[in-house]
């Protein structure tokens, strides 16, 4: 199973971003658990100083933008 994180502390565009990929694992049929992660430190540890951050399987693919589905949907599927 894929492991997504949502990196961010809880912002508008970090709600954006967990939700568009959320559409974006169920658009593309894929089996992942996501988990918000809201701790600096944890995020700061990704070499992440602007959010909101999205990593899938411990790779950072995204971060200091919202990124569209299309796009989300594309890494889900690398």
């Amino acid at each position: 199973m894929m492991k997504i994180e949502v990196l961010g502390p809880g912002c508008a565009n970090c709600r954006r971003l967990e939700q568009l990929t959320r559409e974006a694992v169920q658009a593309a049929g894929v089996e992942a658990e996501i988990v918000k992660v809201t701790d600096y430190a944890e995020i700061a540890a990704y070499g992440i100083m602007s959010t909101p951050g999205l990593v899938i399987d411990g790779r950072v693919v995204s971060y200091g933008r919202v990124p569209s589905a299309a796009d989300i949907a594309a890494w889900l599927t690398r």
